[in-house]
């Protein structure tokens, strides 16, 4: 019998030696080993990053792009997109319980659950696509997933809609780095501020600096900077195409009078930002890259070339707490969820 692992290697088919994000291919089949959640999916919450690669390849056709995610389980056992490595993470009812799972957060069969590990290394099984909501990223389906006792994962709220929950849970990290990085009195510029990590970004950013520092978005889309200018907390909001380099770096001087910003958060899933982000940052300043369309390359070699020592943090989606942190956030800011309830539930 295979020796289970915490990790999950015991799911992976191929290459050996691979944790289970970074294989091929791995197992999705029943029945649950004793250290596993199975999970009856009712929602995927696709990458950003990933559901528009997928988009566009498919001209649009959401045909095609259903068929295209069954086509990417059924080859990988998981819903992981080989153009961008990126997944998601889904919503779902507890439907089993290994007598080994740790249970931390003491989940009973039946329970609503999310997930706060990505899609691109949990084992997926779809038996239909019912419905795609694209304003959204969202795929409801009928299938199962199987999770490992290192995977975080999180109770549905009872306070609020589970599809409001799940968009917010979807990017949890992102509000919980921004609790981290933040300080009184920094310059601060977010990159794609109107969108749903962006505009938590902001509040949490906003609640942080208080009358302190100043608040940039960079937001070219008219819808958000709609939204935006509805929260009430961004000090500028510059219309200006993120992957022109020495646009933003100029926008940015204007306002900083040549100081530029103590800390960029990148949060929009566009190619070809990375270098928008660290010009528009001090050469000791502080960037972080959440989007998953971030080229970690692109961004090393390039601060390099412009002889930037600025610190270039990973946009890991995982902090502590950081889904407890983000409901939080929700719950105190009046303005934010309903907006979040009108956008995307």
């Amino acid at each position: 019998m295979t020796h289970i692992c915490q990790y999950g290697t015991h799911r992976v088919i191929e290459p050996a030696n691979a944790l289970p994000q970074n294989a091929q291919k791995i197992d999705n089949t029943l029945p649950i080993r004793s250290n596993e959640l199975l999970v009856e999916v009712d929602t995927l919450n696709i990458d950003s990053a990933s559901f528009t690669q997928m988009k566009e390849a498919c001209g649009g056709d959401l045909k095609k792009v259903g068929e295209m995610i069954c086509g990417i389980v059924a080859e990988r056992g998981k819903q992981q997109n080989p153009v961008t490595g990126s997944g998601g993470m889904l919503l779902g009812t507890v439907k089993e319980i290994g007598p080994e799972y740790p249970n931390k957060n003491g989940f009973t069969v039946g329970d609503k659950m999310a997930s706060l590990v990505s899609l691109s290394l949990t084992p997926l099984h779809i038996d239909e696509i019912i419905e795609i909501f694209p304003e959204r990223d969202q795929v409801k389906i009928k299938g199962h997933a199987i999770f490992f006792p290192s995977g975080p994962v999180a109770k549905i709220p009872t306070d609020m809609d589970q599809i409001l929950a799940l968009a917010v849970l979807d990017v949890a990290g992102a509000p919980a780095q921004a609790y981290k990085l933040v300080k009184p009195g920094q310059t601060v510029v977010i990159i794609g501020a109107g969108g749903k990590s962006g505009s938590l970004c902001s509040v949490v950013a906003r609640e942080i600096l208080g009358n302190t520092g100043k608040l940039i978005a960079i937001e070219p889309g008219k819808g958000g900077q709609a939204r935006l200018k509805e929260l009430e907390c961004c000090d500028h909001i510059l219309d200006v195409d993120a992957t022109d380099p020495l646009a933003v770096q100029r926008s940015i001087s204007d306002l900083t009078n040549g100081e530029m910003a103590d800390l960029v958060i990148n949060v929009a899933s566009v190619d070809n930002i990375e270098m928008s982000s660290i010009m528009a940052a001090k050469v000791d300043g502080t960037v972080y890259l959440f989007s998953m369309a971030t080229s970690f390359s692109k961004a090393a070699l390039g601060a390099e070339g412009i002889g930037s020592d600025a610190l270039l943090i990973v946009g890991n989606g995982y902090a502590p707490n950081n889904d407890e942190i983000s409901l939080k956030v929700i719950r105190e800011h009046k303005k934010l969820r309903e907006l979040f309830e009108r956008v995307y539930c």
